[in-house]
């Protein structure tokens, strides 16, 4: 772990049961012994020359962490950074790539104002649930529960 993540562990949380200790996909925090929310963060800067497939692509990876947590995807916060010397309709490409798959996977999408930036870069804050005891992480998996 890295040094600067030593002092996190202070503010962990007794309901906080998958954090940044174990590489997961995302955080789950349990809401009560039934239910645990999901919730993560992808952010990245263009992989494609495209802009609306860099869209998809952006949204569809952070969509992704919820379902390979076990849960089912419900709120999507867009997040993106845009610089003022691109044509505004790149923008509207990236937006459009984005929504296009967060429309197939979660029911609900927010979208936020850019933040103006020298590089392009756009991802989702996606929040979803699941049930506490069917949540998949990255360790104690074998192939009798994955």
């Amino acid at each position: 772990m890295p040094r600067f993540w030593v002092s996190y562990r202070n503010f962990v949380m007794k309901n906080l049961l998958v954090g940044i200790e174990t590489s997961d996909d995302a955080a789950v925090y349990k809401i009560d012994d039934r239910l645990s929310m999901i919730q993560t963060v992808d952010f990245f800067t263009p992989i494609v020359d495209d802009p609306f497939t860099f869209g998809q692509i952006a949204a569809a990876n952070a969509i992704s962490d919820v379902f390979a947590m076990g849960g089912e995807p419900r709120v999507a916060l867009n997040i993106v950074c845009f610089p003022n010397c691109l044509d505004p309709s790149i923008l509207g490409d990236i937006m459009a790539g984005g929504a296009s798959k967060v429309k197939k996977q979660a029911p609900c999408w927010l979208a936020d104002t850019p933040y103006r930036t020298t590089t392009p870069s756009t991802g989702l804050c996606v929040s979803g649930f699941v049930e506490t005891d069917k949540i998949l992480r990255n360790y104690g998996q074998s192939p009798e529960t994955s």
